[in-house]
């Protein structure tokens, strides 16, 4: 038998080795702890950093890349600042954070071109209306002209008649740019005459000079004649507007390999090469055009010539600068949008300058009923083409001219200097302002002139004489 102490030193060993393995173990899940909770308190740090680190991205994110963002879809030359750690490009954070700009982009594209929309309907709307109200005026205008012959007011009518073709205007070109259509439908014109019609729309119209170097006959087909001539009206606004008063605008014809240039030179300031590309964004008409990128109050000149370039097929360049240190546009026409008309049928406007080109003979200077108009070669002269009524005079009683139905004759010699009305009592018009108003006036009052007037050198018949050739030099230019 195993003695008792014996047993009790056996048990006692096994407690204390019992014990120590218990306090080795508690020693090491201590040890396990400590290091847990150093871990966790890592942990949490890294958390809280890592927090903190994401509400500042937030906040950035809020406060500098999403308004940075909108502002860049209206204005493509901003730039979009990063996120504030550069270590989160990349990651699933930054991707995410970049789908919400994209998102944010894609959306207020979408809003912005819907009230945008909006706003060119309402305008369309609006500009409908005004041109319809104008259009009435210009015939009231007209029918006032052809219904009067007193030179006073006929030279206000005249004026009216411009002011409100300068209002008619700028309803049309805001039509355009919303998208409406140009509003007129033209007969086949020739080009020289649109650009002239286009120069008349315009106040201080007198500081354009046109150079003619086109073929005899070299005309638009009917779709292109408004267009040209209101493209050919914004590129001599912007021209008449940036250079000095006292400085001509040159406008030059020619013909080049695939079509007609019509080349637009100011003595100006010029442009800065931002403004000058995206003058040349805008009348190339490639992207949407918005009214909210026009400006407050809106330019829509530029902007009105893109729309046509696209819808018409035109071409117009504005990155050149001119040889007179301001800005060259040119307006191309290609040869599918020319024609060709007989000069001898249907001639350009008296008013359109002459071409310096010749197809053939050269033709024999037409004769004018006034000697006045010979005296100003470079003024504009206005078409009126000859009708029953003519416009011919004869020689009546002591030289003075004298109005003849359905008849033709060269210019009278000139009226004696005693006969003449003084120069002082006629009112100062220019020679394009009447012309236009001229067929009007003839159809209204040469019949009635022709049979009422008293023989010439009577006081009442040079008083006629003195009407008619003053109506021969205002009116405005059509």
């Amino acid at each position: 038998m195993i003695e008792l102490p014996d047993l009790v030193a056996g048990g006692l060993a096994a407690g204390t080795l019992s014990a120590l393995a218990l306090g080795g173990g508690l020693l090491r899940l201590r040890r396990q702890q400590t290091r847990q909770r150093a871990e966790i308190s890592a942990l949490r740090t890294q958390l809280d950093g890592s927090l903190r680190a994401f509400t500042a991205e937030v906040e950035h994110l809020a406060a500098r890349r999403v308004p940075a963002a909108a502002q860049r879809v209206a204005h493509p030359h901003l730039a979009v600042p990063g996120p504030l750690q550069p270590l989160t490009v990349g990651t699933p954070l930054g991707i995410a954070l970049e789908n919400v700009l994209l998102a944010l982009q894609a959306e207020v594209a979408s809003q912005r071109t819907r009230v945008d929309a909006a706003a060119q309907a309402g305008m369309r709307g609006a500009t409908r209306e005004i041109q319809a109200a104008l259009y009435r005026l210009q015939d009231a205008l007209r029918r006032l002209q052809q219904r009067y012959d007193d030179p006073e007011l006929a030279q206000t009518l005249f004026q009216l008649d411009h002011e409100n073709e300068q209002s008619l205007r700028r309803a049309q070109v805001a039509a355009v740019v919303c998208g409406a259509w140009v509003g007129l439908a033209r007969e086949e014109s020739h080009l020289v005459d649109a650009v002239t019609g286009g120069q008349a729309r315009l106040a201080g119209y007198q500081r354009v000079k046109v150079h003619n170097h086109l073929e005899p006959g070299t005309a638009l087909v009917s779709h292109a004649v408004e267009p040209v001539a209101i493209i050919v009206a914004e590129l001599l606004d912007n021209a008449l507007r940036h250079s000095a008063p006292d400085t001509d605008v040159v406008v030059s014809l020619e013909h080049v390999h695939h079509g007609v240039c019509v080349t637009v030179d100011d003595a100006g300031l010029g442009m800065t090469r931002d403004e000058r590309d995206r003058a040349q964004r805008l009348v190339a008409g490639d992207a949407p055009i918005l009214l909210t990128d026009l400006g407050d109050p809106p330019r829509m000149g530029l902007a009105a010539i893109g729309r046509l370039t696209r819808q018409f097929d035109l071409g117009v360049d504005v990155s050149s600068a001119s040889p007179y240190g301001g800005v060259r546009a040119v307006l191309r026409v290609d040869s599918h949008l020319l024609s060709r008309l007989d000069p001898a049928d249907r001639p350009p406007a008296p008013s359109a300058p002459r071409t310096t080109r010749r197809s053939g003979p050269a033709a024999p200077a037409p004769t004018h009923a006034y000697g006045t108009q010979d005296a100003v070669p470079d003024a504009p002269r206005h078409h009126t083409p000859t009708d029953e009524n003519g416009d011919g005079e004869g020689d009546g009683n002591d030289g003075l001219p004298q109005r003849r139905r359905r008849r033709t004759r060269p210019a009278p010699a000139a009226v004696p200097e005693a006969s003449a009305p003084p120069a002082s009592s006629r009112p100062a018009r220019r020679p394009e302002e009447a012309a236009a108003a001229l067929g009007a006036l003839q159809s209204g009052t040469a019949a009635a002139r022709s049979e009422a007037a008293p023989a010439a050198g009577t006081p009442t018949a040079a008083a006629a004489h003195d009407t008619d050739h003053t109506h021969d030099e205002g009116g405005a230019a059509r």
